[in-house]
């Protein structure tokens, strides 16, 4: 255990030494969250765009497969 964590025996804990230490623990995982946060975006956008670039891709060739060839003549 780090000397930070080791409690002092002689005195109780608190509400307020409880809500101290919750306190510092939300600041923490709420700036490791923001530093994570626009990396996710980023990443979310790119598979969003090559999702619908390979949807559009695949349709277009499948529309192509399945046109109907009209032949006009005339007589």
């Amino acid at each position: 255990m780090s000397p930070k964590s080791v409690a002092v025996e002689d005195r109780k804990i608190t509400r307020d030494d409880i809500e101290a230490k919750l306190r510092e623990l939300q600041g923490e995982v709420g700036e490791r969250t923001e530093a994570a946060k626009v990396p996710a975006i980023a990443i979310a956008v790119g598979v969003a765009v090559v999702t619908i670039a390979a949807a559009y891709l695949f349709g277009r060739r499948k529309g192509k497969k399945r046109q109907t060839i009209l032949e006009i003549r005339r007589i």
